[in-house]
């Protein structure tokens, strides 16, 4: 079941439907990274500089190469960082293009159930909004435990693997059921949601790629909440 779910939301990255969805996710995310870092480099610039810079007069001979060095590593700190918010942003996407890939999907993979239904546009940021939250906040604990031996990577896969797979699981949920009894459904099998979102950390651990995690975990949730919603008849499903 994940795997066909898996397997359908690769091939639904590159099929001319989505092609549309592609451009916009994948033009969104780097616009905001792009603007996450030079938001970063200025406040390094404005506040950390000065701070480093005081050293540097008592060794002269030193100073070009101390500030083109210290620039180079800035850099790579800069871009190590906004790797680490990749999750965040998805999580803030999710709300803006969910929509637009699960209809693609249904109009093409089961045109012959019912269509889902959109939810409001602000509905859909506030549930972002609020769910980019949890996602920092777990992302930093993450990044705390990063520091903890034995433990490491371990923490980022686990923490946004049942982050992510819970979020786009009730987005794609949503479509079909009020919120409550999408989150019901989702607790009620839980295990194969983790194991979806474990599969959406892969994807986000690969660079540059990782880029349209937004897309890969709409597509992927959108096939796996069908196959579970066929296998479970005690939560029927009817457009909300």
């Amino acid at each position: 079941m994940i795997l066909d779910a898996t397997r359908l939301a690769l091939v639904n990255l590159l099929s001319p439907e989505s092609r549309s969805a592609f451009w916009k996710t994948l033009g969104l995310t780097l616009l905001i990274l792009i603007g996450l870092w030079f938001a970063f480099r200025e406040v390094f610039v404005i506040y950390l500089w000065p701070w480093f810079a005081a050293f540097l007069p008592a060794m002269p001979e030193w100073t070009g190469w101390l500030t083109l060095i210290a620039g180079i590593a800035a850099s790579i700190g800069l871009a190590l960082g906004l790797a680490l918010l990749i999750a965040p942003i998805t999580a803030l996407i999710a709300g803006l293009f969910l929509d637009d890939v699960a209809e693609v999907i249904e109009k093409r993979d089961y045109p012959s159930d019912p269509p889902g239904k959109s939810m409001p546009f602000g509905e859909a940021m506030l549930g972002s909004i609020r769910f980019l939250g949890v996602v920092i906040l777990g992302n930093i604990v993450a990044l705390i435990l990063l520091l903890v031996p034995g433990v490491n990577l371990v923490a980022f896969f686990l923490v946004n693997g049942y982050l992510l797979g819970r979020e786009f699981f009730e987005f794609a949920a949503m479509r079909f059921r009020p919120p409550a009894e999408a989150r019901d459904f989702r607790a009620k099998h839980s295990s194969t949601v983790f194991i979806a979102g474990l599969v959406i950390a892969c994807f986000l651990a690969i660079p540059i790629v990782n880029l349209l995690t937004p897309l890969f975990a709409a597509g992927l949730m959108v096939h796996l909440h069908k196959a579970i919603s066929k296998k479970d008849p005690s939560f029927a499903v009817a457009p909300r």
